[in-house]
């Protein structure tokens, strides 16, 4: 296996690790809190989130880059952003203190947001000394840091991230400092800040966009229907969130080819663009379907009936997953054609709607209407990027609109016959035959052919 293949499975294998981990823990909290109390902990570690992005802006993505072109200047490189990071982690932390304290909030809440504030400072940390491992082409020490990472009052809730934090940035200090002999000293060079600064500036403004846009509703809700909506809203959104994963890896992968085919062979670019898409599709939608039918089984199962009105919101988020899993490929495909400016216009400009729609919808509809902003503006994320591409590759719009429409029909067979089952039987004997009707029907509606299963899997493997 080569050293690309098996950092890719380190990461992917991390990843679900990270994820399955994660949400037991959450679904912990949520059952002992309660609604409102974890709306108070949802909140802390959404605002400090959005706060700490100003300590990177971009600058851990153009370590990767140029230190991957020039590894001798890993070190200064690593000094000069390491020395930038302090002055912008201190910067960040006092604005996040006068931000809470300036809105307002409870003594209790702004003590969860100094502690979460710090959890993140460490956070940014670990994610540029990581960086400089990626650099290297290493991932293997960051894949074990994610797992092991993750292994009361709310302060103490803050704390157990806090200290996980802590260590994850101890342990990845001493593996490049054995291994590959870098210090942590912090030394300003002017000439590579500029250097490393004017790259920079793209990913800045992606990096906070879509930090923003990910994460305001929540702040919103806050602020505009308190810590119990906050709370109620946290677990559709922690269930979608966990499915993420998924078009990450597979953009690890397809990414490179979209760069190579578009200097070298624009038929092959589109012809990959459609197979990503279409194994998205097939993939997301009997999750969306699934975990739709059998939401009001799932809320009450893992997270009590304290959450009931956490099922349509959930119901309203997969919908929105399904065009966040198209925006992925959509996204990776115009970075990698030199559109990375038009990407983050786009970025920025659904961040802005989504923000409007939030400010008017929620007054009205409570997470409900959070839940709608954020299908609109994943729906507007995909549909603007498309408009693009053709710019780029002549793609075969027929071939994904059948794909659409035969994943999808196979996907609603599955559903109806999960309900079916459901109403009869436990909702996991469901899943069990639901995993057996989809990729079934996924053949009767020649979605899938076993031509075209075998490059999956090759395409995957690459």
């Amino acid at each position: 296996m080569s050293s690309i293949a098996k950092n890719t499975t380190f990461m992917t294998v991390a990843s679900v690790g990270q994820k399955v981990i994660s949400f037991v823990y959450f679904a912990a909290i949520a059952r002992t809190l309660g609604p409102a109390a974890t709306g108070k902990y949802v909140f802390a570690l959404a605002f400090t989130t959005v706060i700490v992005v100003f300590v990177d802006l971009g600058f851990t993505n153009v370590l990767v880059r140029e230190a991957a072109k020039a590894r001798e200047k890993i070190q200064s490189y690593f000094s000069t952003i390491l020395a930038v990071k302090i002055f912008l982690g201190l910067g960040s932390y006092i604005a996040a203190v006068v931000i809470i304290n300036w809105l307002g909030y409870p003594a209790e809440t702004k003590h969860l947001v100094y502690l979460s504030a710090v959890t993140m400072l460490f956070d940014s940390l670990h994610l540029t000394l990581y960086g400089v491992l990626r650099a290297l082409g290493n991932l293997r020490y960051e894949a074990f840091g994610i797992v092991g990472s993750q292994f009361l009052p709310l302060i103490f809730l803050i704390l157990a991230f806090t200290l996980p934090s802590f260590l994850n940035v101890i342990y990845v200090t001493i593996v490049i400092n054995k291994k590959y002999k870098i210090n942590l000293t912090p030394r300003y060079d002017r000439k590579v800040f500029l250097f490393l600064g004017k790259i920079m500036v793209p990913f800045a403004l992606a990096a906070v966009f879509a930090r923003v846009y990910s994460y305001i509703d929540s702040i919103l809700l806050s602020k505009l229907a308190g810590d119990a909506a906050v709370g109620l809203y946290s677990i559709p959104y922690k269930i979608t969130y966990a499915f993420q994963f998924v078009p990450l890896a597979l953009m690890a992968a397809l990414y490179p080819r979209f760069s190579e085919y578009f200097s070298s062979d624009k038929s092959r670019l589109a012809y990959i663009f459609e197979r990503g898409i279409k194994y998205l599709l097939i993939i997301i939608f009997p999750i969306t379907v699934g975990i739709g039918v059998l939401a009001n089984d799932i809320i009450l199962t893992f997270f009590t009936d304290a959450y009931i009105n956490s099922v349509l919101p959930l119901r309203i988020l997969l919908v929105g997953l399904v065009f966040s899993y198209v925006s992925f490929p959509i996204g990776a495909f115009l970075n990698a054609c030199n559109k990375q400016a038009v990407q983050t216009a786009i970025i920025g400009l659904v961040m802005v709607i989504n923000i409007i729609l939030n400010v008017i919808l929620i007054p009205q509809s409570g997470i409900i209407g959070a839940a709608a902003a954020a299908l609109a503006g994943n729906s507007l994320l995909a549909a603007l990027g498309y408009i693009v591409v053709p710019k780029i590759a002549s793609v075969s719009h027929r071939f994904l609109l059948k794909t659409f429409f035969q994943v999808s029909f196979a996907a609603v067979v599955m559903g109806a016959v999960v309900w079916y089952i459901n109403i009869r039987h436990h909702f996991v004997f469901a899943i069990f035959i639901g995993a057996i009707v989809y990729p079934v029907m996924l053949f009767v509606t020649r979605a899938v052919t076993k031509r075209q299963l075998r490059e999956a899997v090759i395409m995957i493997k690459r």
